[in-house]
């Protein structure tokens, strides 16, 4: 039997998608860690970029064209689901709507020299960030010349019905983020654009996505492997949005 050469390609492409998305994000480590926002090349008024995204929806995480302002057949599909007025539909439209997961251009303090990577969190340290950025005694963090570095510690969960935590804490002096020419020209110029890293979805391939989500293949052939069974522990983990993307990024 011929190789398929498309479906090779096809897997390398994919292979190569994930190795780009891994060095252009960036995930605290257990521990503590010292980083520094820096401006946003894109949008220099506002380094924070909000993303929706599906994590219910099949084994693929999905971009919302939500994020981008535009109708999204998914969640007009939740709010059909609420207007049954099923308690258990209700569940699943909460489920199925998109989550807010915000990006922010940071460097990592002892690897600089690996350039701007965009760091994304979920709503209490986004929260938790902008207090500190609206409080006067901080000023703006962000300021290339008189911003201040931020201590991130993370601790993973430490078994069933834990989660992980993350804390940050701003350094008390102002600092200069660099003196070197070139990571000065890496954050100014070489950063990469979110939509680079997370391509938005038509309405109609989402809308693609949601139909095979509800209507699964009914016909299985008899020698294929059993489809494993969706536990309420699984579920769980699917629902926790940084469990979702260590998923997302695994080879």
């Amino acid at each position: 039997m011929a190789i398929d050469l498309n479906a090779i390609r096809k897997k390398l492409n994919n292979l190569q998608t994930q190795t780009g998305k891994q060095n252009n994000l960036w995930k605290p480590e257990p521990g503590k860690q010292t980083i520094r926002i820096v401006p946003y090349q894109y949008n220099k008024d506002n380094p924070f970029q909000e993303l929706y995204f599906h994590y219910n929806l099949g084994k693929k995480i999905h971009l919302s064209p939500v994020t981008f302002g535009k109708a999204d057949p998914v969640v007009e599909f939740c709010e059909q689901l609420k207007a049954t007025g099923s308690k258990e539909d209700w569940q699943m439209a909460r489920k199925m709507e998109p989550k807010m997961r915000t990006y922010v251009p940071v460097i990592v303090r002892g690897q600089e020299g690996e350039g701007v990577r965009l760091w994304g969190f979920g709503k209490t340290v986004y929260q938790e960030l902008l207090s500190i950025i609206s409080d006067p005694d901080y000023g703006d963090i962000t300021d290339p010349m008189n911003g201040r570095d931020i201590t991130v510690e993370f601790t993973a969960a430490e078994g069933a019905g834990s989660f992980p935590k993350t804390s940050i804490r701003v350094k008390p002096n102002q600092s200069q983020v660099t003196d070197n020419k070139d990571i000065a020209e890496k954050i100014t110029s070489g950063q990469k654009e979110i939509t680079e890293i997370f391509k938005e979805v038509s309405y109609d391939d989402l809308k693609e996505a949601l139909s095979e989500w509800l209507n699964p293949e009914d016909e299985v052939p008899a020698d294929a492997p059993a489809a494993a069974s969706v536990s309420t522990g699984d579920t769980k983990k699917v629902d926790d949005v940084n469990q979702a993307f260590d998923e997302l990024f695994k080879s």
